[in-house]
Formats: C-alpha cells, structure tokens, sequence
C-alpha cells in the first residue's frame, strides 16, 4: 500500500461524457460486459442473458433521502445544509421518525456568511405554513453539528421531504428537477439515510428483475447508507495518507445464511454492495479473533482488512457471525465500515461486480483495480471510444472473473 500512487489511476475524462441526465428509460442504458478475458457491449434489459447461473445478486435498498437544504438569510446570502448523518438520535430510523428537534451532522455551504444566529425557512404542511429552524451548535471535524426544529406535528421525514433538495453530485452541472426525485432513486430503494444513490442499481426495472427470476437468478438485499465521502477526492499521491470516509450498514440473519451455500455465485450491484459484504467477511474474522465489540459499535477500519488473519474461509467467518447473532439474540447485524479496497486486495464474497463508470484517482476506480488488475485500462478506453456515459446518471458494467 505504501507503494500505491493515485497519479496511477488516473485517466482524461471529457466534461461531455459525463452525465447530466439519465437515459429515457432506465434499462436502455449501454452495458460493458467483461468475462473470459473479453470484453463486449449490449443494452442493459439484456444483462440477464450474461449472468451465470445460479447467481445471487446482492442490491444495496438504501434510499436518497431530500438531504440538502437550502436557507435565505435576511442579507440575501443563501445557505446550504447537506444533512450527512443523525447524531442525535443517532439511530436513522429513530432520526426520521421523530417529532422531537434532532440533531445531525452537516456540511454547510457558504459557511462564511453564517457567523451566528439561526436560518429559517417556510414550509406547508396539512394545510397551514410551518417553520423549519438550523442552529449551528459546533464543528464535527470538517463539517457541523446542527440542530433542527419545527412547529409542526410532523415527522423528521416529512419536514426534509417538504423542504429538501435531491443531493446530486458536484458533477451534476444543473439544480435538481422533479425527474431527479424518481430517477435518482433505485426503483426497489426502501430505508432512508443515503445523501447518493448507489447508482449502479439506477438501471433495474421490473422487467428487468422478470427477466432475472426466469432464469433462476436469485436476488437479496442489504442497507448501506452512502455518504457524501463516496465524492471526496483522493489528494495524498499516496493511498496509505488518504483517510478513508466511514459508513453505516446492515445485513439481516437470514441473508448471511442465504451467503452461505452460495460461494463462487454471490454478484453485488454497486460498489456499496461491495464494501458491505467485504466488511461482513472481516467482522467474521475480528470475532475469530476474539475481538467482539463492547458495544453496539461494532466497525471495520480503513486498513483493517489488511492487518487482519488473511487464512479464514468465508464459511467460517459467515458460521462466527451466525453465532454471534444467536447469542445475542438480533436477527439484523448493525455495523460501520471505512474499509478501503485497493489493488492487491484479495476479495472473499465477491465473484462478480455490476457497477458504473467512476471518477478518475478516485477510491472507487481504486476498488474497480483491485478487482480487474491493470485491466481497468482496458475497459475505460473501451467505454470512452464506444460512446458510453460516465458517472452517477451514466452506463453500466458487468465484470465477471
């Protein structure tokens, strides 16, 4: 890792290809299809006709929450909040659902311009004008604890659907629009918390998911949460100096035991999806390793999986993992992950990704090495030179060993 320099990954992306709008219907995307060393292109509606059989296909069903608030101050200054994650509660759900002020951490747009006092702003609900109000309590590292209230009898959730904006990527050139608040959510998106979709399942339909069962392609979920870190650019040369954004995720009992017989065919949708079964394998070994949290805070460092016994089998970390929720009585395994996938990174639940086109010197085109080798190379000129679109609202890939 020491050795591993960004200026590697990197490549020229012309500002054209990247996406500022999805395609007209979601599965008529491009696809890149790499298998046995080749690779091709078809229409996304016809993955179902690359996956192998048997295969599980693993989707992260995070949802887009309405995360970016916009507030104008009496002088004219506009403010941005981009809520990032609950603090208190600090549980999401808890968060979402309470009528009670909660407290988030945020990043704050045009901070300069909010020195002190409050930011306002109206919204309607059943009928009557409300009021939402910020107060900027202190800093959590580079970004901010704030406290919102509101005077009606509703919910977190409800007060952030009425007066948020869909969080678009910086590369997103333009405002949202009323489009963005389907299209920029999975259509099988359910638990609220993520300020970015995870957008490599943007491009499944029903028929899609039609197509898949007919060929007994089995699907399942998980709940990874995105943050606003997944843009943070990578500005050490070095990868080992880069700090690495951490995330909340989830993975039900009867997943995990699904995860069992299914070795050599487990395909996650997403880099997300990725990183949630990568750090399920390793929070399997930290249990092997007799290092059960004393808390509820059971997390998987930055390097962590690369300090850790590199000989456990998945069967048997998924069999620790089994007990550990047996013993304590959870269906639902609740953690955090700031694992960083590099080059070099042997996978152990991963045989196959469904992913965009990332961001050069970016983590994630760090992950997409480390699972394809300098072949990445290869299949982003591939991209470039056969029309495909790039980023968030771009085309999609298939990469299988």
């Amino acid at each position: 890792m020491d050795e591993i320099d960004i200026n590697d990954y990197d490549y020229n992306l012309p500002t054209e290809r990247i996406a500022q709008y999805p395609v007209d219907e979601r599965d008529g995307s491009q696809l890149l299809v790499y298998r046995n060393n080749k690779i091709s292109k078809d229409i996304f509606r016809n993955i179902n006709e690359y996956l192998p059989a048997g295969s599980l296909l693993i989707f992260n069903n995070t949802r887009v929450i309405r995360a970016r608030i916009l507030f104008q101050k009496h002088s004219g200054a506009r403010i941005e909040i981009l809520c990032l994650e609950p603090l208190l509660p600090s549980d999401y759900s808890m968060s979402f659902g309470s009528e009670q002020p909660v407290e988030w951490k945020c990043i704050v747009g045009n901070l300069k311009k909010w020195k002190s006092g409050t930011l306002s702003t109206t919204f309607e609900y059943d009928g009557r004008n409300h009021t939402l109000i910020a107060d900027k309590l202190n800093s959590e590292g580079e970004a901010w604890r704030i406290r919102f209230s509101w005077d009606a009898p509703a919910s977190f959730a409800e007060v952030i659907e009425l007066t948020g904006h869909i969080p678009l990527p910086p590369y997103i050139n333009r405002e949202d629009e009323k489009k963005d608040s389907e299209r920029y959510q999975t259509v099988y998106s359910r638990i609220n918390g993520s300020v970015a979709a995870p957008t490599a399942g943007l491009h499944f339909t029903r028929d899609v998911f039609s197509r898949m069962e007919k060929m007994g392609i089995e699907t399942a979920e998980v709940t990874l949460h995105v943050g606003a870190g997944t843009f943070q650019p990578v500005k050490a040369d070095k990868i080992i100096d880069h700090e690495m954004h951490c995330e909340h995720f989830s993975v039900k009992k009867s997943l995990i035991e699904r995860l069992m017989g299914k070795e050599g065919k487990i395909i996650p949708v997403g880099t997300t999806s990725v990183r949630t079964l990568e750090s399920l394998y390793w929070l399997g070994v930290k249990l092997i390793k007799n290092q059960e949290p004393e808390s509820e805070d059971f997390s998987l460092g930055q390097w962590e999986a690369y300090e850790l016994p590199q000989n456990v089998s998945a069967a048997d970390s998924l069999k620790v993992l089994l007990k550990f929720l047996d013993k304590k009585k959870l269906k639902l395994l609740v953690a955090s992950t700031s694992i960083m996938i590099v080059p070099g990174y042997e996978f152990r639940m991963t045989y196959g990704i469904i992913t965009n086109f990332h961001q050069p010197r970016s983590t994630l085109l760090l992950l997409i090495s480390a699972w394809t080798g300098e072949k990445w190379k290869d299949l982003y000129l591939y991209a470039l030179e056969n029309g495909f679109r790039f980023l968030s609202y771009g085309d999609s890939s298939l990469l299988l060993k």
